[in-house]
């Protein structure tokens, strides 16, 4: 079995709160192993009896009747035995279907358009069910619909989320049972989306590239009515050949007019690229003015949920291990509980003339958790002189007391160099320092 402690914990600490719990995240990452195995042994071996876990799996042809949220509601109901607590679990709940209130339709169940107003959705079943204190009910969806990341605004506040991950460098080494430099180049290329980690060589690869076409395309284009996918490709392909480069929807739309000489404006550049972030495929970091202490400007970066991922798009052609590292920590540092930010800071400086300058300084990231914060850079190798001026150059100009660190993929322990600064390896970062 995968192991997925810091999912599991998560869950159960929301035992019982009185909320519905919704697991979200991109599509097979492991949302209903999590609930249905992980989970559920948990509840078992805590002395949970399997009569009081009711599992629902929504996509069965013996249970579509239940996609009636008023049929949901009430089949649930009648299962659940109210002397004691019962763990209701609900997978692909997006299959649910949204009805016009049946005191409208003189009793009869019709499917709601988007412009009904009096509607019962799965919302009303799962705050409705939540209510009672003898059901603590979870859910799980895996399509666009139930990715979406304002899922959560329809409950009000009025419910848990949890968003899942593809496994992370500390979860795909404790699975392989070493974080040696080889399981650190499989990861960076390969990911850690759970299925593909279970997988062997050419089928690894194979896997990953079949996923954007026959799922997370495909979720994209009916959540959103769209009815190609040529653009979204294309887009899709540009974001990953320039990983962790600052974009605006303008240079993208340049881009994409170099390299297939069609036209694309920048207000569909913009919904597009949403569409990937509310699909959990790719995440938008801002750029943080380091001395301003500010969010500034319309520039971006934008990184893969999972490298194995980003890698597929180039059909594992384009392996920068430089922008395949970025990718990786960044991923890392947001599931270790840190906001992550791309520093920027302006300064004036003296060229050889003696004239005063502006110079424009970038830091790959600004790491913050509780009382921590990190400036990071991060490096395939900074073994040349002048790649390792490159690195430090912003730390230098900085100039502040918070703690500066590069981060290279080499199998190194933490160091401090001349400045100061912390040279650390990838595994003893991930797996150590930002714990």
């Amino acid at each position: 079995m995968i192991e997925r402690n810091q999912y599991l914990s998560k869950l159960i600490s929301a035992k019982n709160n009185g909320f519905p719990k919704i697991i979200t995240g991109i599509r097979r990452c492991g949302k209903s192993y999590l609930l249905k195995e992980i989970f559920k042994k948990h509840l078992i071996e805590t002395g949970v009896s399997e009569n009081q876990i009711i599992i629902i799996d929504l996509d069965e042809i013996k249970n579509a009747k239940y996609r009636n949220p008023i049929e949901l509601d009430k089949y649930i109901r009648e299962h659940c035995n109210k002397d004691i607590m019962n763990y209701v679990f609900i997978d692909e709940l997006q299959l649910v279907s949204s009805i016009i209130n049946p005191i409208y339709t003189e009793g009869k169940y019709v499917i709601a358009n988007k412009e009904d107003k009096d509607i019962i959705t799965f919302v009303e079943v799962l705050l409705g069910l939540s209510r009672e204190k003898y059901i603590d009910v979870y859910a799980t969806g895996s399509n666009s619909k139930m990715l979406s990341s304002d899922i959560i605004t329809e409950f009000r506040d009025k419910a848990t989320n949890i968003t899942l991950t593809p496994l992370s460098f500390e979860e795909f080494c404790n699975y392989k049972k070493s974080s040696s430099s080889d399981t650190v180049f499989e990861y960076m290329r390969y990911g850690g989306m759970p299925l593909a980690v279970l997988k062997k060589g050419e089928e690894k690869k194979e896997y990953l590239k079949n996923l954007f076409e026959t799922t997370y395309f495909k979720d994209i284009l009916e959540h959103n009515n769209l009815k190609k996918s040529e653009a979204l490709d294309s887009l899709c392909n540009i974001i990953s050949e320039e990983t962790g480069q600052l974009f605006n929807s303008t240079r993208i739309a340049n881009i994409y007019k170099s390299t297939t000489r069609s036209k694309i404006d920048k207000d569909t550049v913009e919904q597009y690229i949403n569409y990937f972030v509310d699909s959990f495929i790719i995440k938008e970091v801002t750029r943080f003015d380091v001395k301003g202490n500010s969010e500034i400007g319309a520039l971006r970066k934008y990184y893969f949920v999972d490298n194995g991922l980003r890698n597929a798009r180039l059909n594992f052609a384009y392996e920068d291990e430089g922008q395949m590292l970025e990718n990786m920590v960044y991923n890392e540092l947001i599931y270790n509980g840190y906001t992550v930010n791309v520093g920027s800071f302006e300064k004036y400086e003296k060229d050889k003339n003696g004239k005063s300058i502006r110079k424009c300084y970038e830091i790959d990231f600004i790491a913050k958790k509780g009382s921590k914060k990190y400036y990071i850079q991060v490096s395939n190798d900074i073994s040349s002189l002048e790649t390792r001026a490159r690195e430090i150059r912003p730390f230098i100009a900085l100039n502040d007391s918070f703690q500066k660190i590069i981060v290279i993929n080499r199998p190194l322990e933490e160091s401090l160099d001349s400045n100061g600064f912390v040279i650390i390896g990838i595994a003893d970062f991930l797996l150590r320092f930002i714990k």
